[in-house]
């Protein structure tokens, strides 16, 4: 197998890994309002991602890194032509960091309130535009024959990437209910399993016609068998959950994202962004890619490094698997934050 492809192979795992484990963490911000009654049960919903959010945001600055260096003509073209939706994405992840850092400075309702509502935009402005984007490149963008992006950004609102931007949304929302009920307890639970179904159903909707419209476009047996297979493991989540069982449900929405996401990338190779233009030059995993000589290096630090950062990564969701309740938070203070 080439370089290329091993890269190429490597970038759409790391993506995999930022949707599957990212996406529960915005789907457990959006959720805040919606799954707490009181400032108690606020802080059970966040303290569940506490310990891990700023790690699962570990896998998008590696995607991007190794984009950068495996597929410099691949980064700069998208880096350029979408630096409006990455740069709201960027700003939202950035508020959001500081929102769960602050929110607990002061004994003050209206500020906690109002950096809950930062915690919220901070998790909805990603979880749509993600998929607007995700969606733009898998379809296609205008790229001239000197590998420039000359569309606009209302180029990229087109129907398809819009319905992308509300299947991811509607994904990670599922994702983070089932995970808010796997790793809570009480009335927590019991509201987040049954919102969990029902966004669930919206999302299975939602994803089977933006899968189906994306095999219409581009794709193949291969795609299109990982796509059926993402269909069957969110159905297999929900039927979970309504049996309560919160672990092979969560199971299954992460299994779903991981299974869409490859069929996504396995739908896009070659290309790594396909032009809409006549004329036009489509970037691939040969034209767009680095030398043969750093992708061998890039390899071996890969092959080096990638195990230690899964084992402390593994650790850190061993260490705080059980779940939290409304007992376990203690007397508000001015010092308190989240579980890290």
């Amino acid at each position: 197998m080439e370089l290329t492809t091993v890269w190429f192979s490597l970038i759409a795992v790391l993506w995999i890994g930022y949707f599957c484990l990212e996406g529960f963490d915005f789907g457990v911000g959006m959720l805040l309002p919606v799954l707490s009654r009181s400032e108690t049960e606020r802080r059970v919903v966040i303290n569940t991602i506490g310990p891990v959010w700023d790690g699962n945001e570990v896998w998008v600055l590696v995607a991007g890194g190794a984009t950068f260096a495996a597929f410099p003509e691949w980064y700069a073209t998208l880096f350029s032509g979408f630096y409006l939706p990455l740069l709201l994405i960027l700003v939202a992840l950035i508020v959001r960091g500081l929102a769960f850092e602050y929110r607990a400075k002061r004994d003050d309702d209206t500020w906690r309130a109002r950096w809950d509502k930062a915690i919220v935009i901070g998790s909805l402005v990603p979880a749509v535009l993600w998929g607007v984007a995700f969606a733009n490149i898998v379809r296609g963008v205008p790229i001239d024959a000197d590998k420039e992006y000359v569309g606009t950004t209302l180029t990229l609102l087109n129907p398809y990437a819009l319905l992308g931007g509300v299947t991811t949304l509607l994904l990670f929302l599922t994702h983070g209910a089932l995970f808010l009920a796997l790793k809570t307890d009480g009335e927590i639970r019991h509201r987040a399993r049954s919102l969990g179904l029902l966004l669930g159903l919206a999302a299975a909707v939602a994803a089977v016609v933006f899968l189906t419209w994306t095999q219409a476009i581009t794709g193949d047996l291969t795609s299109s068998a990982l796509f059926v297979a993402a269909a069957l493991a969110l159905l297999g989540g929900l039927f979970a959950a309504w049996r309560a069982r919160e672990g092979w449900a969560f199971l299954g929405t992460f299994a779903a994202i991981a299974l869409a996401v490859a069929g996504l990338f396995v739908a896009l190779f070659p290309d790594v962004m396909p032009t809409t233009l006549e004329g036009g030059l489509s970037l691939t995993t040969t034209n767009a890619a680095a030398t043969s000589y750093t992708l061998t290096i890039m390899t071996w630090v890969a092959v080096l490094f990638t195990p230690i950062v899964l084992m402390y990564q593994g650790w850190t969701y061993w260490v705080f698997r059980k779940r939290i309740a409304v007992h376990h938070i203690p007397t508000p203070q001015l010092a308190a934050e989240p579980t890290r």
